[in-house]
């Protein structure tokens, strides 16, 4: 799922501080806005079969 959150994907260089919105672009500098999210997992986790058989183990 993707976040309706997004900051500005400049702020280290531009701002004190980031600066987040719901536009595709920063309302102070104008620099293109990516999403603030980190991705739900990593597709080459190396115990996520082990996470996962667990999960089902305990149901």
């Amino acid at each position: 799922m993707k976040s309706d959150i997004r900051v500005c994907s400049a702020w280290r260089e531009r701002h004190d501080r980031p600066v987040y919105t719901l536009s595709t672009e920063c309302p102070e500098c104008g620099a293109d806005a990516e999403n603030s999210a980190p991705a739900p997992f990593d597709p080459e986790d190396p115990y996520g079969e082990y996470r996962r058989s667990l999960k089902r183990r305990n149901r």
